[in-house]
């Protein structure tokens, strides 16, 4: 690739276009978590700069949960009388004192703003599939499709680390084949756990396939080494070339790290940039790496010390699943994380506390591929897609409801009965939580329609809320302590507000479901869900699903904050950025 074709995708128009997006979405969001404060102008709306000089002019409809939707081709910039174009970089620093950008942040707030549109312009070029389209397409062309990225964060793909090289090799929308970098990590510094009955040379040879295991072992061998003093680890190509090689040189000096070179499978990055599925062999695990890259909020590292427990939370989910006849009657499965690896670097490890990055440089999972668990006829979508919006504006979960033929409010109740009604029960038998975003949760489709869920990035995400709960030792990482009044915001932040708040308005904004009719089905379920469990009735006087509002959660608002860590993991709860309530749009059913 030239010099200049790295960057053909940054063109005048689309980069204006890019602009447009982004700042709609960002007057959207603000709006919606109380930073700014549209008032009525005429037939729409206007903000003002912190200077009150810069006016922003657009149009939107209101909707619940107070979403609000704007007209990206209606968004206007004025100063002194004059119309100037919309710039991204300019609006942050306009309202620098609104969204609380300290000096600090703001510069590195406006390096990720900068990436997420050159990633958006990225998108541009590709070929506009529409939705009808993509809705018949395969698991990996659906993964790789998705144009938006997280509904709520406007800045979410900063992806701060990667250079235009490195994004138009490993980013999800690039869909370029991946192959692993593999090393040999000395048993001295590094712990394989796995689930029951798995046992580590069988599964490397079943993975790897024998001749790559022989061939890595055979490099071993020729430097002298035993393999059995080693562990094998695969590695982001990025994290070998930029971290691993200078950060852990002593590692790779003193043979604690050995280079093995690529594996022979090729993967694609799922959206969530650092796990990757098998393209070579589909039916094989998903490999989830370490990756010291900052991308909304976080440095996306793995932790050596989180990986040993990971297996065993996993196979403990699966049996409560598996032993739970409400959530076995939803069809829910996961796939399990079925093993890990991880390598402690003993020198960063004294000089840093247990939540420090550099603890989280070296180390993988495997998690289960949900392809072999397909019956004849099923197909598979993450559930992010169905916020998917084509060119024409036309959504894939739209385009599903056609291609399914059903009533649009009985193929939302199915889906509801499948991905909805096991979080609630997972809640109220067992105060038992997971983050079931879009990227988290992968939907099994017959004919366009939604036949079961199966959630997925288990260890690092679910929560047991209840602090005397009976657990296995290895286990016990998952408790902890949650306000009481905070609690539901588990299902009213997570699933209503960053989910189904865009999923409702876009169905609505198509014609295909009108908004009250949605929120009545959301209702009509809970309700049936809770009429088919009246043992937890305490439970659900308790924590009321019904209840007239709830807490806003704000999540721009963390990491405007703090973009490098938006949330404490020591206390996560004590981090939430509440401010005011939300209208709930079930209670009045």
């Amino acid at each position: 690739m030239s010099l200049a074709d790295s960057v053909a995708h940054l063109s005048p128009e689309r980069w204006e276009q890019a602009n447009r997006l982004l700042i709609r979405k960002a007057l959207a969001e603000f709006a919606h978590e109380r930073l700014i404060t549209p008032e009525e102008d005429g037939d729409g709306y206007v903000v003002r700069s912190d200077d009150k000089l810069t006016a922003y002019r657009f149009r939107a409809v209101r909707r619940a949960l107070d979403h609000w939707q704007v007209d990206a081709a209606s968004v206007t910039r004025h100063r002194d009388g004059t119309e100037l174009p919309l710039a991204a970089l300019d609006f942050f620093i306009e309202f620098k004192d609104a969204l609380g950008l300290s000096d600090e942040i703001l510069p590195v707030y406006l390096e990720e703003i900068s990436s997420t549109l050159s990633g958006t312009c990225y998108k541009l070029t590709k070929p506009q599939v529409p939705s009808a389209e993509l809705a018949g397409s395969g698991f990996q062309a659906i993964e790789t499709g998705m144009t938006e990225g997280h509904p709520c964060f406007v800045a979410n793909n900063g992806r701060l680390g990667f250079g235009i090289r490195e994004y138009l090799s490993y980013a999800p929308e690039t869909a370029n084949p991946v192959r692993l970098v593999w090393l040999a990590a000395h048993r001295s510094r590094a712990a394989f756990t796995a689930g029951a009955g798995i046992d580590y040379e069988d599964f490397f040879r079943r993975e790897l396939g024998a001749a790559t295991v022989d061939r890595f072992h055979g490099i071993l061998r020729d430097k002298g080494l035993d393999p059995a003093d080693y562990l094998l680890i695969p590695v982001h190509p990025w994290q070998w070339w930029n971290k691993l090689t200078v950060t852990f040189a002593a590692e790779v000096a003193r043979q604690h790290l050995v280079c093995l070179g690529e594996g022979d499978d090729e993967y694609l990055a799922q959206q969530s940039i650092r796990t990757f599925f098998n393209t070579t062999s589909p039916e094989k695990h998903y490999v989830k790496t370490a990756l010291s890259v900052i991308n909304m909020g976080f440095m996306r590292g793995l932790s050596a010390a989180y990986m040993e427990a990971t297996p065993a939370i996993n196979d403990w989910l699966a049996q409560l699943i598996e032993g739970d006849p409400v959530l076995r009657s939803t069809g829910l499965t996961i796939i399990r994380e079925r093993a890990a690896v991880g390598y402690r670097h003993l020198e960063y490890e004294r000089a840093t506390d247990r939540y420090s990055p550099y603890r989280k440089m070296l180390a993988a999972l495997w998690r289960e591929s949900p392809v072999p668990s397909l019956k004849d006829g099923e197909s598979l979508a993450t559930m992010a897609s169905l916020l998917h919006v084509d060119h024409a504006g036309a959504s894939f979960a739209g385009a599903l409801i056609a291609r399914s033929g059903l009533d649009p409010v009985e193929w939302l109740r199915r889906y509801l009965r499948a991905y909805y009604t096991p979080l609630l029960h997972s809640f109220y038998a067992y105060d038992l939580v997971f983050m079931p975003h879009g990227e988290n949760v992968i939907l099994v489709l017959k004919d366009g329609a939604v036949e079961r869920a199966i959630y997925k990035d288990i260890a690092e995400e679910i929560a047991v809320m209840d602090p005397d709960a009976a657990l296995p030792p290895e286990v016990r990482r998952i408790r902890v302590e949650v306000p009481e009044d905070t609690k539901l915001l588990s299902i009213f932040t997570d699933v209503f507000d960053c989910f189904f708040r865009f999923l409702a308005a876009n169905l609505a904004t198509e014609g295909i479901v009108a908004e009250e009719d949605f929120w009545r089905t959301v209702a009509e379920v809970t309700r049936e869900y809770q009429e088919a469990t009246p043992e937890l009735a305490d439970k659900f006087a308790q924590y009321d699903m019904f209840a007239p509002e709830f807490a806003l959660s704000c999540l721009n608002r963390l990491q405007l904050r703090d973009n490098k860590q938006m949330v404490d993991l020591a206390d996560p709860s004590g981090a939430l950025q509440l401010v005011g309530t939300l209208r709930n749009p079930i209670a009045g059913f």
